[in-house]
């Protein structure tokens, strides 16, 4: 079945390569979607795709890479649209 996820991470999860370590465990299990930095220091992301792939992506999420330290992940799950190709950091707030 699949699913759509947006997440909000928070605690020490910018300027320890959250953003690029998600994009490369989204797009190695298939997920579509994004991952941005927000203003206020948060990390927030939007994932599409199999279930199981997407509950592995937030499991990391959960963690993060060995610099982050992980304070909170804010789970919404929503209704899987398949509007979204590929996966990308935004650059932008």
């Amino acid at each position: 079945m699949k699913v759509r996820a947006h997440v909000l991470v928070t605690g020490r999860v910018q300027g320890v390569f959250f953003r690029s370590e998600t994009a490369y465990k989204a797009r190695k299990s298939g997920i579509n979607g994004w991952v941005q930095n927000t203003q206020d220091d948060k990390v927030e992301a939007l994932f599409e795709g199999e279930e199981k792939a997407v509950k592995e992506v937030i499991k990391f999420c959960k963690r993060g890479p060995p610099a982050a330290r992980v304070m909170n992940v804010e789970v919404t799950w929503e209704n899987y649209t398949g509007n979204l190709r590929g996966f990308k950091i935004k650059h932008d707030f």
